[in-house]
């Protein structure tokens, strides 16, 4: 017998059992729901006892079951929250990141672009100069070949001007004079774009600048020297287009 049969009374079980008739169907209206977790039972109120368990002197409560040794924690150890498994996975066994999920700095990117467009900016600028430059030359070089083709279709023009003013001689008359205007303005037309003529009388022979038409013997004068000029030489500036017929001597 529990002790707190023992503290009852057969008195006492029957007093609870005559109010319980007394209460009548009062107290069998009520659901057996509406028993709270501690009411007594019927069978307990016959036995005159209560609720409490062996122990009750200490307010009711009994001892948890002991659990197994396993499920006791470990002196220090923490448990690691969800999700740090896969992070621990990003530090490597020497202490350094992992190179593969490393975060780009934004800032060394961006310097390194600058850099990457202005050199290509430089390079552009770089080829473009040197094409406006080769193209001017071009130009130029386009220029003259068109001078010097024109002036030598126009040479033996010239050369007949020159040919009959020699031939007039002092011979003073309008159409002297009319051959003599068109044959100084020719040579200025030319003379403005260029184009000079030259004589190389006495000069040293030059294969570059003369034509050796023929030789004669020459008193007093050295071999190959021009001694007379058939027809003279033009230049364009630095080019050469005509050399000039001349006879050397032998």
């Amino acid at each position: 017998m529990s002790p707190a049969e023992e503290r009852e009374t057969p008195s006492e079980g029957a007093v609870r059992e005559q109010l319980r008739e007394d209460a009548g169907p009062r107290a069998s209206s009520a659901p057996a729901a509406g028993r709270g977790a501690g009411a007594p039972s019927k069978e307990q109120d016959a036995r005159g006892g209560g609720v409490e368990e062996e122990g009750g002197d200490e307010g009711g409560f009994v001892d948890a079951p002991a659990g197994s040794a396993e499920d006791e924690a470990n002196p220090g150890a923490v448990e690691s929250p969800p999700g740090e498994d896969g992070a621990e996975g990003a530090v490597t066994e020497a202490g350094g990141s992992d190179p593969s999920v490393e975060e780009a700095d934004p800032l060394s990117e961006a310097e390194r672009r600058r850099d990457e467009y202005l050199s290509l900016a430089q390079r552009t600028q770089a080829d473009f100069d040197n094409y406006r430059r080769r193209a001017a030359r071009e130009a130029a070089a386009a220029s003259t070949r068109a001078k010097a083709g024109l002036v030598r279709e126009l040479l033996p023009a010239l050369d007949n001007l020159e040919r009959a003013l020699a031939a007039a001689g002092d011979i003073d008359d309008g159409f002297a004079r009319g051959v003599q205007m068109v044959h100084a303005e020719i040579v200025g037309a030319l003379e403005r774009n260029g184009v000079a003529a030259f004589e190389p009388s006495g000069e040293v022979f030059d294969p570059n600048l003369h034509e050796a038409l023929s030789t004669r013997p020459a008193d007093g004068t050295d071999p190959g020297v021009v001694v007379d000029v058939v027809e003279k030489g033009y230049r364009l500036e630095e080019t050469v287009l005509r050399p000039a017929r001349v006879i050397v001597s032998a």
